[in-house]
């Protein structure tokens, strides 16, 4: 079991919940991971990862999986500029590759914004530390489990990635 997966587990288990991890191939793309646990598109929380500003710091905006991320509405929630965070940096910020992002388990404290169309579902699916993993969760624990606040800072796609 890898280390990433190890994290969402104990986080899991230390706010109290049952883990409920499945496997289920490759689910690098919100699509792949609703066709995998055959649930609607929106369903899936994306974790989008953004560098704030010229720093190093990181920030997560958890998306409905038909939704993309308004960089000006992102950014304005910020308080900052943002751009692209690449790999290494999310791997050093989270301790998560691109694709396996979950928003529970992170190495470090992270800013964290929610997408409000999550909250319309009962249970959604996000990544469980990698691109082969996904756990079950109820939206409405989302932001205690990670500090995000709830905002409005989408816009619908047709194309998605977890």
């Amino acid at each position: 079991m890898s280390k990433s997966l190890k994290r969402v587990r104990a986080a899991l288990e230390a706010a109290g919940l049952p883990d409920g991890i499945r496997e289920v191939g490759q689910a690098r793309t919100a699509q792949e991971a609703a066709e995998a646990v055959s649930c609607a598109l929106d369903q899936i929380a994306k974790s989008i990862i953004y560098r704030a500003g010229d720093t190093d710091e990181v920030v997560l905006f958890l998306t409905a999986g038909g939704n993309r991320v308004d960089d000006a509405r992102a950014s304005a929630l910020a308080g900052a500029p943002l751009g692209r965070a690449d790999a290494a940096l999310v791997r050093a910020q989270t301790g998560f590759a691109i694709g396996g992002v979950a928003p529970i388990g992170h190495l470090t404290p992270i800013r964290a914004w929610l997408d409000p169309r999550l909250m319309e579902f009962d249970v959604i699916w996000a990544a469980a530390g990698t691109p082969r993993h996904v756990f079950p969760l109820d939206p409405r624990l989302l932001p205690g489990l990670t500090g995000a606040q709830v905002a409005a800072f989408t816009h619908r796609s047709s194309a998605s990635s977890l």
